[in-house]
């Protein structure tokens, strides 16, 4: 018999807040965090807007309690995760299986192009602990190691659909009874290789992005971190905690149609969100929200527009991208658009979309442009869409 998955916390940071309380607060008063780029350091600072944590690495080293010269995708982590833990409540394992599921997509490369920088003028320069911690399993262990979680530490690298998936496999490892609390999400932050890559393929905007608008140009790039606490029925009663919803479905289905771009039909996205409605039980009538994968691409927002309005028609749940706030954060935009999905279910937010202004032509449905409240949301489907067509939903339900 498989286990429930209970969510007993969550934890964020962002462009547009430092922590939850934050983040929520600019939600709602519809204040985005895209602007002119201050800590990255580029050619093109001043053409591609971006949503930066507004915060330097000496600010975020005295925020996560780690040295200075620590990476600062793993500075993000721990920042929300601690806060995921702390939220939940949890602080003593007591002696259950725990573990740390955590996605990302740069790893340390923000420390290696810094030492490139001076190793490719003189190879006797440069400090080779810039470079240790480059791979991406190097920030999960090492704050892993930090939050005292010893029997599971592993990173999942999907793209952008990254966290979405750690918090998958998270889910799996308690609805099977192999762990009992597990800690997943994922985070990214800004490196100029990103940037630079990104800018490559002609999919990033010049102003700030504009998800589901007929006239959208792109997507701007983002960093952050999110994570979720997930715990089975009996750690829940070993902690002595009140879950906040559960986990009731999830799934991951690849169209492999492209190695950047997603099929015109959707198809990917289509057999992931049907795939999630079946894990759970549910009908796609009762989805109350669905938070949009969204990237204001023109490939990526009609291919997952035609796969909701074959799944879903002819009734529509409300959908926004917050990515119009938050940018899109890559290896974090998974976790952090769970936890604005489990604040969604627990308060009854509907979270708004900014700056559409004309809505696709080719879709029946236009997402909703209001933040609302007291909002009776049951059900929350959030899609997180990668290259190569990695597609993941999850399904957050009310208890």
């Amino acid at each position: 018999m498989f286990n429930p998955v209970y969510i007993a916390g969550a934890g964020v940071i962002a462009s547009i807040g430092d922590n939850v309380a934050g983040c929520m607060l600019s939600l709602e008063n519809y204040r985005d965090g895209i602007g002119e780029m201050q800590w990255l350091q580029s050619v093109h600072q001043h053409q591609l807007p971006v949503a930066e944590i507004k915060k330097s690495n000496e600010e975020l080293a005295e925020l996560s309690k780690l040295p200075v010269n620590t990476i600062r995708t793993a500075m993000l982590s721990k920042i929300a995760a601690t806060e995921a833990l702390s939220n939940s409540g949890i602080t003593d394992f007591m002696g259950l299986r725990t573990g740390f599921v955590s996605a990302n997509s740069v790893g340390g490369m923000d420390k290696t192009e810094n030492f490139f920088q001076h190793f490719s003028k003189d190879h006797n320069a440069g400090r080779l602990r810039n470079v240790v911690q480059h791979e991406c399993g190097s920030a999960t262990q090492f704050v892993a190691d930090k939050l005292g979680i010893q029997h599971l530490a592993t990173t999942i690298s999907t793209a952008c659909s990254s966290s979405a998936n750690a918090i998958f496999f998270g889910a799996r490892l308690v609805r099977n009874n192999i762990l009992d609390v597990v800690v997943a999400g994922g985070a990214d932050a800004l490196t100029k290789f990103t940037l630079n890559g990104f800018n490559s393929l002609m999919i990033l905007d010049h102003l700030p992005c504009q998800p589901f608008d007929e006239n959208r140009r792109g997507l701007n790039l983002g960093e952050g971190a999110g994570y979720i606490v997930m715990v089975s029925e009996k750690a829940a009663k070993i902690l002595n905690i009140q879950p906040v919803c559960t986990l009731s479905g999830y799934c991951n289905a690849n169209d492999a149609y492209h190695q950047t771009a997603s099929s015109p039909e959707g198809t990917g996205s289509y057999l992931a969100m049907k795939g999630a409605l079946q894990k759970s039980g549910l009908q796609p009538g009762d989805i109350n929200y669905i938070n949009l994968h969204g990237t204001g691409t023109k490939n990526n927002d009609i291919a997952e527009g035609t796969a909701i309005k074959n799944l879903f028609q002819p009734q529509y749940p409300k959908m926004s991208s917050t990515k119009s706030f938050t940018g899109h954060t890559l290896g974090g935009s998974g976790g952090i658009e769970a936890v604005f999905s489990v604040l969604s279910v627990q308060q009854g937010y509907i979270y708004p979309n900014l700056r559409l202004e004309t809505p696709m032509a080719e879709l029946p449905f236009t997402p909703e442009t209001r933040f609302l409240k007291n909002v009776n949301v049951n059900h929350v489907l959030s899609n997180s869409f990668g290259f190569g067509g990695n597609c993941t939903s999850l399904i957050f339900s009310k208890l």
